[in-house]
């Protein structure tokens, strides 16, 4: 679940902003409200990793007696071998707002073989990487950029006078915002309300997937229903789902309590994480929904989660924006938007949909699939410019030929992007390599060597 900039993978309906233009009968789901609040640090506060020119005794104190001086404060230190050059290491530090850090850089600088900033202010300096997450636990950082909202919902929010509905949503924004990384996913106890919601909305799109629905979608929803406890009388659990999914793609649902930009919602698809919501859209509305609740999360996403090609042309998304600038963000936010929010795909020469936005949403699902909008091949660096409204269907919609084509395109496409490095997802570690050096390419050439002959030894086997 994101908010963010007009530009951005969905557009947040903000106090600022004009009155939702949908009626109740067409469901649009969209987030909305004011919930993004600046972190106490992790907002503010840089990383600098660099390496020394040599393994001499006391180089660290050496640089901890530069931020000294320059009366800079360090969050976190950490030491590592270095992945650019053999038998040396580097260090990682982290610093708090405060002192002359520009100064402290500058002579870090000086004295290191190698030198890099990450950070979210990378703005200050145009060789500063703008932050990402490197390590699987790094995304609860994240938390540190939401407002936990519960009762902060806009006035034209269909449960803002419901004093019981807005106490329920402070609930379920709690138990996210103080979810931790390796903890069980948390358990909802889901009223008799939120689960007849739940089913008006099951009962009504489960009559549609199977004309209406890509085949993955529906190769994967009984599944669900089988080991997932997806029934009309029953909110499935996140714990269930999550780990449905990891043993089918690696993906792993995350619960969020707000609102995430852009940037870091897409850095958690390159961990093959999704962040997902648990609370349930008001009654009073159950076709309609002014931001993603578990109907939108569970019934529009998460099933294709679970097919290996939309699996990973999700997460080349994510991996595309890691130390993207800021326009490429917007741009990379978009193609998600035409394609994970609202795609639609060949299938024996008809069109199908695979977007969360559609398969959630009955009355958009009918208008997508009939002759009203206008259809275009998918291509990012087209679809990546292309505007779109927030209240209403979509006038346009893009097609892809399969998922393998548009993990393709998406891939040549990230190859444009301005940025230093490459990326490298590894699942051993589950861990984000920046590959940057002559020998970490080598390394990995060696590695895809060895498994491209295990694999012509199989062949040659069969």
């Amino acid at each position: 679940m994101m908010c963010s900039k007009p530009t951005d993978i969905s557009k947040p309906i903000t106090k600022e902003s004009p009155p939702l233009g949908s009626p109740p009968d067409i469901p649009k789901l969209m987030p909305g409200g004011n919930y993004i609040k600046p972190g106490r640090d992790s907002a503010k506060s840089c990383c600098l990793i660099f390496s020394p020119p040599s393994e001499k005794v006391g180089i660290l104190a050496r640089y901890l007696k530069i931020f000294e001086i320059h009366e800079v404060n360090l969050l976190h230190i950490e030491s590592r071998p270095s992945a650019k050059i053999h038998n040396h290491y580097e260090f990682m530090v982290e610093c708090a707002p405060g002192g002359d850090l520009g100064a402290a850089i500058s002579d870090v600088r000086e004295i290191s073989e190698y030198f890099t900033i990450i950070s979210r202010n990378y703005k200050d300096n145009k060789d500063t990487v703008p932050w990402f997450p490197r390590r699987i636990r790094d995304l609860d950082r994240f938390a540190n950029q939401i407002l936990s909202y519960g009762s902060e919902l806009d006035s034209d929010h269909p449960g803002f006078t419901d004093a019981v509905y807005r106490e329920r949503r402070k609930y379920f924004a709690d138990i996210a915002y103080n979810y931790k990384y390796g903890q069980p996913l948390p358990h909802v106890d889901y009223t008799a309300e939120e689960t007849e919601t739940w089913g008006k909305v099951f009962k009504q799109l489960v009559t549609l997937y199977p004309t209406h629905a890509c085949k993955e979608h529906n190769h994967v929803f009984p599944l669900l229903v089988q080991n997932c406890g997806y029934r009309e009388d029953n909110v499935p659990q996140l714990e269930d789902i999550s780990n449905f999914l990891k043993d089918c793609t690696g993906f792993t649902l995350r619960p969020v309590a707000g609102l995430l930009s852009s940037r870091d919602f897409l850095a958690g698809l390159a961990f093959r994480v999704f962040h997902s919501t648990q609370y349930i859209r008001h009654s009073s509305h159950p076709y309609y929904t002014p931001e993603p609740d578990a109907c939108h999360e569970l019934l529009g996403h998460v099933p294709l989660f679970a097919d290996p090609a939309f699996a990973q042309f999700s997460q080349e998304i994510g991996l595309a924006s890691l130390g993207a600038p800021d326009d490429y963000i917007e741009k990379l936010a978009t193609c998600f938007w035409f394609t994970v929010e609202f795609g639609l795909c060949h299938e024996d020469d008809q069109l199908k949909a695979y977007g969360a936005g559609l398969l959630s949403s009955y009355g958009e699902l009918q208008y997508a699939l009939s002759d009203k909008p206008e259809v275009r091949p998918f291509e990012p660096a087209k679809t990546a410019l292309q505007k779109y409204p927030i209240t209403e269907y979509q006038p346009i919609y893009y097609v892809s030929e399969s998922f393998e084509d548009a993990k393709e395109k998406m891939i040549k496409y990230a190859s444009t992007i301005p940025r230093s490095f490459g990326v490298r997802y590894n699942a051993y570690t589950q861990s984000i390599e920046v590959l940057d050096s002559k020998p970490q390419i080598e390394t990995l050439v060696q590695n895809v060597t060895q498994e491209m002959q295990i694999l012509l030894d199989s062949l040659r086997k069969l």
